[in-house]
């Protein structure tokens, strides 16, 4: 059943402002509430056929959520999808944005956004959990670092061939609590950097093993296995791409896929002239991010089909066709480089192409 009123909310963390409108009356209602989905569902359900919508953001999916199990018809819509007139870009006020939400679900010009479910939305926050894990390490190794260098104390060793070591194993840093410093404040510096660069290490490995064992459960168990058929996709990155994909047959074909992850060229074209240029960037950026990193694999990778890990089960057919994949992906890569192509640039074509057999191999798993 269409629904005949449209009403737009505009959320925030401690108020909710109401907007609806009827466009076959031309009626208008608007109200405030405190952050009380009860409330707000009482008087969206006193209107003719209701439906809701809000923008997407930080709120997340709770409000969704509430209002769904009171009966509620709600949506959210994406705001990156969202135009607004030039004229009212230097008005925005709670009651404006929400009375242009009621005007764009009455249009039918509102983008949903795909709502997952509980254990899918906690899956994707300990991945971004340990995302952030990972930058937290990298960034207390630079401030540990840089202090160093700013009282000359650099790693410079070199083994018996003459090349330098590697840095953060456990000859550097048997070399950084070596040092003393003549200071005693300085000292106690150090030691602050030190215990917090370890204590962010240990973070990072029980998150780590968290995220694996979330990984071999039930429910996501058949898709990591397959997606970690792939070179430069671990367990750790196969988990990131099926819980925040949620269902890869939602995408109608691999290059809307590609598209959601921002991997697609961005386009300026009119007239006779066509021009393309970088990659988009607007889609999901932890994705994308994991993504890049991983078709850097293939600069160095053999045609060869990756082993299998001893807990990996995957079915004969989905294995084939990920070592295709791989054949295919290693020769992508090395034909643009051999072409001329900057190593970035065909490492960015190399992750969209990659993601597309994602996507296939991700749908073959659902349909089986």
């Amino acid at each position: 059943m269409a629904h005949v009123t449209s009403i737009g909310l505009d959320v925030h963390a401690r108020s909710i402002k109401g907007c609806a409108f009827n466009p076959f009356t031309g009626e208008v209602e608007r109200k405030t509430f405190g952050y009380e989905p009860a409330e707000v569902a009482s008087w969206i359900l006193s209107f003719e056929a209701p439906k809701a919508v809000y923008e997407s953001g930080v709120t997340g999916f709770h409000l969704q959520r509430e209002l769904a199990s009171l009966g509620v018809d709600c949506v959210i819509g994406a705001v990156s999808k969202m135009d607004k007139p030039a004229a009212d870009k230097r008005k925005k006020t709670d009651k404006r944005d929400a009375a242009f939400l009621a005007r764009q679900l009455a249009l039918g010009t509102v983008t949903e956004v795909h709502v997952p479910d509980p254990g899918c939305e906690a899956g994707h926050d300990v991945s971004r959990a340990l995302d952030d894990a990972r930058d937290e390490v990298t960034a207390c190794k630079q401030r540990l670092s840089k202090f160093l260098l700013r009282y000359g104390h650099v790693y410079d060793e070199v083994n018996e061939r003459g090349q330098r070591k590697s840095t953060w194993t456990k000859a550097h840093w048997e070399w950084i609590e070596s040092i003393e410093m003549a200071e005693p404040a300085a000292q106690e510096a150090l030691d602050y950097y030190i215990d917090r660069c370890k204590r962010a290490i240990d973070d990072k490995k029980t998150l780590e093993a968290k995220v694996k064992s979330h990984a071999s459960e039930e429910r996501w168990k058949e898709a990591v296995d397959a997606l970690r058929c792939l070179k430069g996709v671990d367990v750790v990155t196969a988990f990131a791409l099926v819980v925040e994909t949620d269902g890869f047959s939602r995408f109608r074909n691999a290059s809307a896929y590609s598209s959601w992850l921002g991997l697609t060229p961005s386009e300026h074209s009119s007239g006779e002239g066509r021009h393309r240029g970088g990659i988009t960037k607007a889609g999901n950026k932890h994705l994308r991010k994991l993504l890049v990193e991983a078709a850097w694999h293939y600069a160095s990778a053999s045609r060869k089909e990756k082993a299998r890990a001893k807990d990996q089960v995957v079915a004969p057919e989905v294995r084939r066709h990920a070592a295709k994949g791989v054949r295919r992906l290693v020769d992508r890569r090395a034909d643009m480089l051999d072409g001329g192509k900057k190593s970035v640039v065909a490492n960015c074509a190399t992750a969209r192409e990659l993601a597309c057999w994602i996507w296939a191999i991700g749908c073959m798993v659902e349909a089986a």
